[in-house]
């Protein structure tokens, strides 16, 4: 259902490192350049599924979940990333020109 490479789990040890673990939210994030499953620190809310993986509390809206699964965060040469099942659309010719952000 989810899986977290060796990798992305020491980034985000080194990021707690001496702070308290919160819970960390999967979610659809939405930029003009496209959609994509992405990470924030949120607390569970009603309809929400906590899964605990690692040392970690993932939070996850339950309907997402089902779509998306299973899904892994993994590290890529850009940071933490978590693929899964969804097939998201991207924007052709990324952020510039269509939402005006990179001028």
């Amino acid at each position: 259902m989810l899986k977290i490479t060796t990798e992305a789990k020491e980034v985000l040890d080194q990021h707690f490192e001496g702070k308290d673990k919160e819970p960390i939210r999967i979610y659809i994030a939405s930029a003009c350049s496209g959609s994509r499953l992405a990470l924030g620190l949120d607390a569970a809310k009603e309809g929400d599924e906590t899964i605990t993986l690692e040392g970690y509390d993932f939070v996850v809206d339950k309907d997402l979940l089902d779509q998306a699964k299973p899904m892994e965060i993994n590290l890529t040469p850009m940071g933490i990333e978590v693929s899964s099942s969804l097939v998201f659309e991207t924007s052709e010719g990324g952020c510039c020109g269509s939402c005006g952000s990179c001028g």
